[in-house]
């Protein structure tokens, strides 16, 4: 039996903290930054977690 492959595009787009929640980027925050107030920008730099109904489908997509 071949052995079971992760999503690659979960892989990249979410990861695991050190107590196993998933975390994620934020949105808005990729073009058109010029528009955008410098708080905003500034609060989107940061991680954020998946909600809890989501998580355990990223991490069967994950393989974890």
């Amino acid at each position: 039996m071949p052995k079971m492959k992760s999503h690659r595009s979960a892989r990249k787009t979410f990861g695991v903290t050190g107590t196993g929640k998933i975390k994620r980027r934020k949105m808005n925050r990729r073009h058109i930054l010029t528009s955008k107030a410098k708080k905003r920008k500034r609060h989107l730099r940061k991680a954020t977690l998946v909600a809890k109904s989501d998580a355990p489908k990223i991490r069967e997509m994950l393989l974890m």
